[in-house]
């Protein structure tokens, strides 16, 4: 488990209006319907992100961080991942995640993923996709990248790189990853290991490992991580601004 409902993300400086912000309920391509949140931003940049949370979907701390991306200007949508299997959402710290969680199928997500993009960009059109996703969600978020999505970019922090592997030679945008130097779910080892995969297939990325940070270390709200959840944060504004393509 990554983020307790204590936990915030990175303020944005100098934060634009949220527009409007709610649950949704998305259809993915089997006809599963699932929860998402979303929130709109006041002053849009052009730039949009599906957000895949940590093992609990749409917790609350997901659906902050939606209203900071709008702060900043995205078009943001978080999915749930248990749709087929635990209904609706959201999800509060009491779900029980874990019997879900054994059931989830990377493909599925995919396919919420896909049923996402398409909500996003028929919301707001001309807008430019990224992915970014969380623990479990970073691994799905790489793995993104090569599922035929056409996204711009996909994001991950301390993620899963196994989730990714099958679709390392599909990988057809960046990658941005922000890895945890302490990270007790992946070894550095595996990091390396996977980094190395790409620098094998020719895949364009990116990496910063945050020594001494503890995996679920992108909380603002904990003194010790600020900076460097700070630091991240305006890495992932940066990887997406490079990589945007003008609204029409």
């Amino acid at each position: 488990m990554c983020h307790s409902t204590d936990s915030r993300p990175p303020a944005v400086e100098n934060p634009g209006s949220v527009a409007e912000e709610g649950l949704i309920e998305l259809t993915s391509q089997d006809g599963t319907a699932f929860s998402a949140f979303h929130a709109r931003p006041g002053e849009p940049n052009g730039r949009g992100v599906v957000i895949l949370p940590d093992i609990r979907g749409v917790h609350a701390y997901y659906q902050e961080l939606a209203r900071r991306f709008a702060e900043a200007g995205f078009a943001a949508v978080v999915l749930d991942y248990y749709g087929r299997t635990a209904g609706l959402g959201p999800r509060d710290d009491e779900f029980e995640w874990q019997p879900h969680f054994k059931q989830l199928v990377p493909d599925s997500v995919a396919d919420d993923a896909r049923a996402a993009v398409a909500w996003l960009t028929e919301q707001n059109p001309g807008v430019t996709v990224f992915s970014v996703g969380f623990c479990l969600g970073g691994g799905h978020s790489w793995r993104l990248a090569g599922s035929g999505l056409e996204l711009a970019g996909s994001i991950g922090f301390y993620g899963l790189p196994g989730l990714a592997e099958d679709r390392l030679k599909d990988i057809s945008a960046p990658l941005l990853l922000l890895l945890a130097g302490d990270d007790v779910a992946t070894t550095q080892e595996d990091f390396a290991a996977f980094r190395g995969k790409l620098d094998d297939a020719g895949k364009p990325y990116e990496y910063k490992i945050y020594d001494g940070a503890p995996h679920s270390f992108f909380d603002g709200g904990a003194p010790e991580w600020k900076d460097i959840s700070a630091d991240a944060w305006q890495r992932l504004l940066d990887f997406t601004s490079r990589h945007a393509e003008p609204a029409v």
